[in-house]
């Protein structure tokens, strides 16, 4: 993947030398989010933010990932049926992911997802799955393409299995 000036886009954790002000997205809570918060997330170990860096420096999008826990009662059952059976089990947050207005439908989506699974499966702690959180109907329809399952009662909330993700990059 090239982007606009020819050269690979490249994945780098949020930094001040990244320029925030001028993200747009589409989607107000995303935005503001990235402006304001993700640099104190970052500092207090909240969250990790990742950049999507093309050639001449803008930022084309980010996503944040951090732990979280999942109750064993909200997944699927036949998710959970090799699981011990714990109250909760581990899992990675993807917590948001956005692509500037100026960069979307370049597959930049896909990238910055790709990259969020590729360090999710090769971190040394313990995760059942992937979770996400889609803001709206376009985010759901985007992570079900990309092979996520909606929680039972919560169709806005969608996970991956860890099991899964590690077969995409053997």
């Amino acid at each position: 993947m090239a982007d606009d000036i020819g050269e690979a886009p490249r994945v780098e954790v949020l930094g001040a030398q990244h320029d925030r002000s001028a993200f747009e997205s589409g989607v107000e809570p995303l935005d503001r989010y990235f402006r304001v918060q993700a640099g104190q997330d970052a500092r207090k170990n909240m969250a990790a933010p990742f950049v999507l860096v093309l050639s001449d420096g803008a930022v084309a999008g980010y996503y944040t990932l951090s732990w979280t826990a999942v109750n064993l009662g909200e997944l699927p059952e036949k998710a959970v049926r090799k699981l011990p059976l714990y109250p909760v089990v581990p899992a990675t947050l993807l917590g948001r992911l956005a692509i500037d207005r100026r960069h979307q439908g370049k597959g930049y989506g896909r990238f910055l997802l790709a990259d969020a699974l590729f360090r999710a499966v090769r971190s040394e702690i313990a995760s059942f799955a992937v979770v996400v959180d889609a803001k709206d109907e376009n985010a759901r329809r985007f992570y079900e393409r990309e092979s996520f399952f909606p929680f039972p009662d919560q169709p806005m909330k969608l996970f991956r299995p860890m099991a899964d993700i590690e077969q995409l990059f053997k």
